[in-house]
């Protein structure tokens, strides 16, 4: 096995002749400052036609830039025989359909069992050498699509879409009750509860936190949501949808108690019967690192939450 991942490579268009290598590594192919530092400290880490250069050299039309990083391995995390469903996979990236229960990442008091220690153990059965790097997190009991980079470069890259707001992410959620209008917003900032440092609320002074929705489906007592975030808070759909009175089905930490006996009561029983929030990371969109291709990933809705709009639907007539 090469002590390198496959190569990043450029080819200088002729109307950037003449610039410096140190200019096109960071306009032109997106390699951040701290990379560049850690890539000169290599042998082959930074090449011009196949020679180490500095970065401070003009580059000529048809020059072959290539960046070469050290393969890495996650030797914090404890390869484990966890099965999980994959969408997709290249020498790059990894996009799993993350199942509810799961933790994406080793925490203090869960070293195991979760998706990174699955992930080691799946390259590692392969002969694949990588550091397992999610570019995002989904809470342990939502499901969905979930991306992870195989390379700093990747996460690196990844992480400046979803600053930039280029990276789509849609969910979707079953909640009790119906939003007032049928396609809206909800802006409201984000922070920790001061009662219970585990959960946030909506309050004036938090951070800004944007979700925007629509309503796919309607019964009377429930509703399914299509969601997209404009910002990435802990918890926000989650959160979001309670300050809007429709708190997503099964969620225990965001639950609302009625007034009215009857409500009441369909909440408890709908929620008796979800495990969990009802809530699915859907679709992603993103472009792809080194290709440049526009990349949409989707993950079908898992079966506790379709028996659960299969039973709003039967139970619960549509109107």
């Amino acid at each position: 096995m090469s002590l390198y991942y496959e190569p990043i490579v450029y080819t200088i268009p002729p109307e950037e002749e003449g610039m410096l290598l140190k200019t096109i590594l960071q306009k032109r192919m997106s390699i951040s400052r701290k990379l560049i530092s850690k890539l000169k400290l290599t042998e082959q880490g930074i090449m011009l036609n196949g020679t180490r250069v500095y970065i401070s050299v003009k580059v000529k039309s048809g020059d072959r830039v290539e960046i070469r990083m050290e393969r890495e391995r996650s030797d914090d995390i404890l390869p484990e025989p966890i099965p999980f469903e994959i969408l997709f996979e290249d020498e790059h990236l990894l996009v799993v359909n993350k199942a509810a229960g799961m933790i994406v990442h080793p925490t203090h008091g869960h070293y195991t069992g979760t998706l990174a220690n699955g992930v080691v153990h799946y390259w590692q059965a392969k002969g694949e050498l990588f550091r397992f790097r999610p570019v995002h997190r989904l809470d342990q009991e939502t499901t969905g699509v979930l991306v992870v980079a195989k390379n700093p470069y990747v996460h690196q890259h990844i992480s400046e879409q979803m600053i930039a707001g280029t990276v789509d992410k849609r969910y979707t959620a079953l909640v009790h009750g119906r939003p007032e209008l049928q396609e809206g917003k909800v802006d409201g900032p984000i922070d920790r509860n001061p009662d219970d440092p585990h959960l946030r609320m909506v309050t004036p002074d938090g951070y800004p936190a944007l979700t925007l929705y629509k309503l796919e489906e309607m019964w009377n007592g429930g509703s399914r949501i299509g969601l997209k975030l404009e910002s990435g808070r802990t918890h926000q759909i989650r959160v979001h949808m309670t300050y809007i009175g429709c708190p997503l089905i099964g969620d225990k930490m965001y639950r609302i108690t009625p007034d009215d006996a009857a409500q009441r009561e369909r909440y408890d029983q709908l929620d008796a019967r979800m495990p969990r929030q009802a809530l699915h990371a859907s679709e992603l969109s993103l472009e792809h690192p080194v290709t440049g291709e526009r990349l949409t990933f989707y993950a079908p809705l898992p079966d506790d939450m379709a028996e659960m709009q299969e039973l709003l639907r039967a139970q619960y007539l549509s109107e």
